[in-house]
């Protein structure tokens, strides 16, 4: 029960502010000028400040655990990549594919998943080693498929069509402002850089700002008749985020040696809601963002339930 309270201590807030931006929707506070300013600045601006101070107040050289880093990554790897095969093969509607891939395989590592961890195990360094490991490639594999899926023709064809595209992406990788800010970050924590304190308090302000902002905006933006016409690929989608995933890689886990908070940190990367920046990435490089923010907001709600009935299971077989 303590488990279960906590879990909708999390989650529910985050889906009550989201409804805080619907409702101001409706009477009429917020506009789409709001929603689309407000993306912008969450994805140049917030989210790389949120993501740079995370990354930068961890203590590399001290909690570094190679086996612990490269699980993570390739876990991750293989989930975006079997998660967008099998989108490219099953969906018939090639406009959700993007948006499907990306909120099916990313979590809410940063945001969620922090919090969720160090109330079970007080401080962890695990949570900052699965964050190393798995949120660079999140926003690396977001940019590829957000890249090769998105709505827009330009009237190339062919294998010069492809070449474009991975041109674009390459480009789009190494101009995007979270993976900029998780490379600035890893330096600042790899050389322990300490910013004087009106630096240090002028980014914890700004950091402070993305995950509230990212929330409003995205309320403000649901469109619920359109999303209730997507209902399938959203329960699809939130199936394989907390259900399927966590099934098949947290026994591997257990096989591999991983215990305890090890296997915490693993679980948020596995099977924590999708994360409210997988919205601002979708809106911004033009895929679909009514069918992310459904499945954020469906991950959100059941993320307290089935996050919930994971630990008591991990708990029963003396796991953590």
């Amino acid at each position: 029960m303590e488990n279960f309270i906590y879990s909708i201590n999390v989650t529910m807030p985050i889906f009550l502010v989201m409804v805080l931006g619907w409702f101001l929707r409706q009477r009429g506070m917020l506009d789409d000028h709001f929603v689309s300013v407000a993306n912008k600045l969450n994805f140049q601006v917030t989210l790389p400040f949120l993501v740079f101070r995370d990354l930068s107040a961890v203590d590399i050289r001290a909690v570094f655990d190679l086996k612990y880093v490269l699980f993570c990554a390739l876990v991750t790897t293989l989930c975006f990549f079997g998660i967008w095969g099998g989108a490219r093969l099953l969906l018939k509607d090639r406009t959700m594919t993007g948006a499907f891939v990306q909120a099916s395989f990313r979590s809410s590592a940063a945001v969620m998943g922090l919090a969720f961890i160090e109330n079970i195990y007080g401080s962890s360094a695990m949570g900052p080693l699965m964050i190393i490991g798995a949120v660079p490639l999140y926003n690396i594999f977001s940019v590829i498929v957000l890249t090769f899926e998105a709505n827009e023709e330009d009237g190339i064809s062919g294998g010069k069509k492809d070449y474009t595209k991975i041109k674009k992406a390459g480009i789009n990788i190494l101009k995007n402002p979270i993976i900029i800010a998780i490379a600035l970050g890893l330096l600042a924590a790899y050389f322990r850089i300490e910013f004087p304190t009106i630096i240090d308090n002028s980014i914890n302000y700004v950091a402070r700002t993305a995950t509230p902002l990212a929330l409003i905006a995205m309320g403000a933006g649901f469109e619920g008749r359109k999303a209730l016409n997507k209902i399938v690929p959203t329960i699809v989608a939130s199936s394989i985020k907390l259900v399927f995933q966590p099934l098949i890689f947290i026994p591997v886990a257990v096989l591999c040696g991983f215990r305890g908070e090890q296997l915490i940190g693993l679980l948020v990367m596995l099977a924590a809601p999708a994360t409210p920046s997988c919205y601002i990435m979708a809106k911004s490089m033009k895929n679909d963002g009514t069918l992310t923010a459904s499945i954020v907001v469906t991950t959100t709600l059941l993320a307290a339930f089935t996050l919930t009935a994971w630990i008591f299971v991990l708990k029963s077989l003396l796991l953590i």
